[in-house]
């Protein structure tokens, strides 16, 4: 079959690799038939490239029709249109019972110290090959798909896979009161559904913020507040000034390690790639700084006593924070993997009737290439070229 695969620093191409086939009893085989790439992809593009081998292949938003199932999967069956959560959770365990599915003990890498095995995403998480590829095989298949009907395109339900639910989260997290502010920091594919969902919930102001004209336009079609970075020399004290002074009783973060704006973090990212693969990992891990840009304007806007909801990816270990300001203001943070499967009873309803799209899903995708052409979407989405905010891929023929 032929799937997206890396084969270095900025370095992705579409190539042969062997087909799937059923290994575990709670084990399918998926025809995918369109996946995305993430934002988090990109750090395995560039900065996260240390943990990642050549050939891995890529990708954790997918979905598809199922094709062979093993003897322990009964929830799904050949014929099956289905979407995958990104996070591999088996739904027995006891983080499964109390819901975290993100930190499901069954597939938790515990040689890594991490949460659950997620599909396409380095040897910290499992490497689990990922779903930009002809077929994938999907571990714990028992709980995990979330079955889908037929009719509507794949673009009404392949952000179940992570962008829906890890907004929907972000905005769960943020605990903004009935009527209350956020603003969301980062209006890339998680920002704009962060956005939509806290307005569809209640809230009574949205700011969005982000230097890239193509997503503050997309954002403000929605009734969105936007603010420029580019243009505003301050956009924490635009913001307070809207809000009486106050700032917003919450704020996402939605951009995570690769915030604009840091030339110092990006330095040190740089320099750590160019070390031997055995050095640069234990530096990652141990000593790895972030681009905080994004994470410092969440704290200096957010007004006192409010929350800073994290949903963008941060990797460092060394991350100095503002934690006197932190303290004195009495602000809560949440933060984490979204828990897929939390999440998807609550929005699956918004995306079933073909005639209601209260969340946008239809004026989401930007871009949509062949598998082929992955090496071209993965760059034109890093340099944001071309008014990119959602690229899909379709695994169809070349």
């Amino acid at each position: 079959m032929r799937a997206v695969t890396w084969q270095g620093v900025e370095d992705v191409r579409t190539s042969e690799v062997p087909d799937p086939a059923i290994r575990e009893p709670t084990d399918a085989i998926v025809e995918v038939t369109s996946t995305a790439v993430c934002g988090s992809d990109l750090h395995l593009y560039s900065p996260l490239g240390t943990f990642m081998e050549p050939g891995d292949i890529l990708g954790h938003e997918a979905m598809g029709v199922v094709r062979e199932v093993g003897p322990e999967v009964t929830g799904i069956g050949p014929g099956d249109r289905v979407v995958m959560p990104f996070n591999i959770s088996c739904g027995h365990c006891a983080m499964c019972r109390d819901r975290y599915y993100a930190q499901c003990e069954t597939t938790q890498v515990r040689e890594y110290g991490k949460g659950a095995a997620l599909f396409g995403y380095t040897k910290l998480y499992g490497h689990v090959p990922g779903g930009q590829a002809e077929y994938l095989r999907v571990p714990q298949a028992h709980f995990g798909p979330i079955r889908v009907p037929e009719g509507p395109p794949d673009t009404r339900f392949l952000f179940l896979s992570d962008v829906l639910p890890t907004a929907w989260q972000a905005v769960a997290y943020a605990d903004i009161p009935p009527g209350g502010s956020v603003a969301v920091i980062g209006l890339g594919p998680i920002g704009q559904m962060c956005a939509r969902i806290a307005l569809h919930l209640g809230a009574g102001q949205v700011f969005g913020v982000d230097r890239v004209p193509e997503r503050l336009a997309m954002a403000e079609r929605y009734g969105v507040s936007v603010v420029d970075g580019d243009a505003e020399d301050d956009p924490a004290a635009v913001i307070r000034d809207r809000t009486e002074g106050r700032g917003p009783h919450s704020v996402i973060d939605a951009v995570g390690l690769e915030a604009h704006g840091a030339p110092v973090g990006k330095a040190a990212q740089t320099a750590a790639r160019l070390l031997p693969d055995a050095v640069s990992e234990r530096l990652m891990q141990r000593a790895g700084v972030d681009r905080l840009s994004a994470l410092n304007l969440a704290f200096d806007v957010v007004r006192r006593c409010g929350t800073v909801s994290i949903s963008g990816v941060y990797g460092g270990q060394a991350d100095p924070l503002p934690m006197m300001d932190l303290f004195d203001k009495g602000v809560t943070i949440r933060m984490g993997q979204a828990h897929v499967r939390r999440w998807t009873d609550d929005i699956l309803p918004l995306l079933t009737d073909p005639d209601s799209d209260p969340l946008g899903v239809d004026d989401f995708t930007t871009h949509v290439l062949p598998l082929d052409r992955a090496a071209e979407a993965y760059d034109m989405f890093q340099h944001k070229r071309d008014g990119a905010v959602k690229v899909v891929l379709r695994p169809q023929a070349a």
